[in-house]
């Protein structure tokens, strides 16, 4: 491995690692195509290696979020427990649906939840307001059916479903999607074990710089607004959103 492409993939690991320490969702949407199109992996060793990258990193981010008391372990397990059953029961459904058609229609869902943040002022004094269990059940189901048959999602749809749907607040939900996100990432890492590729160098560096990543993304939580914050997600939301979509949609046309 030469100089320039260590300096890329450690750039590329610290950048995955910050937007999961700071917005808790954006790993695998950022992780696979940098995989593929800047680090030149194929596909399915990408998936396998964004299993693990992610993974390791929100274990990492979630451990600092605890420290800082921007994690709520009860709801995390919840969620995500009732969230990985309603994935695999939905998974089944889009298998004759075009992969195209699913980013489409996941790219919309980004764009409406995107706008909805950004148009949406939670009241300050209720941002915080548990909404109870049956809220964080049916969070956990709705946003792990739409994973489940979309085949994407991860902390897109968790935090904006913890924020606006179980009422969390915006940091603590940054945290909390964290725990989910890496329940989610070791299921679907067991499921890839059989004939997995996985480039061990590639994949440590990603790992190594994405852990300093989520430090530095965990700390810059503490010292933002909660209104900030949620603005910053939103419009990284509908950036990726946009970009999905014309991605997309061309193949449809």
């Amino acid at each position: 491995m030469t100089l320039p492409s260590l300096l890329v993939d450690v750039a590329l690991g610290f950048a995955i690692g910050i937007t999961l320490g700071l917005l808790g969702g954006g790993g695998s949407i950022l992780t696979v195509p940098a995989l593929v199109y800047v680090v030149g992996v194929s596909p399915q060793a990408a998936v396998t290696a964004s299993l693990v990258i992610v993974g390791l990193n929100s274990v990492l981010g979630a451990l600092l979020h605890r420290r800082q008391g921007t994690l709520n372990w009860r709801v995390a397990l919840v969620f995500g427990g009732v969230g990985m059953i309603a994935s695999f029961l939905a998974a089944s459904a889009s298998r004759n649906v075009s992969p195209h058609v699913l980013l489409t229609a996941f790219a919309v869902l980004m764009l409406v939840i995107g706008v909805w943040m950004l148009l949406v002022k939670l009241p300050a004094d209720t941002e915080g307001t548990s909404r109870g269990w049956p809220a964080v059940i049916m969070g956990g189901a709705v946003v792990g059916a739409l994973t489940g048959f979309l085949g994407v999602g991860g902390g897109f749809l968790i935090v904006p479903a913890l924020v606006l749907l179980v009422g969390l607040p915006m940091k603590q939900a940054v945290g909390t999607s964290l725990v989910v996100i890496a329940m989610n990432s070791a299921a679907g890492f067991l499921g890839h074990l059989a004939g997995a590729q996985l480039d061990l160098m590639t994949t440590g560096l990603f790992v190594v710089a994405g852990f300093a990543g989520a430090f530095v993304g965990a700390r810059l939580v503490q010292r933002l607004s909660a209104h900030t914050l949620r603005q910053a997600f939103a419009l990284f939301v509908v950036g990726l959103g946009l970009f999905l979509l014309g991605d997309n949609v061309r193949h449809l046309l």
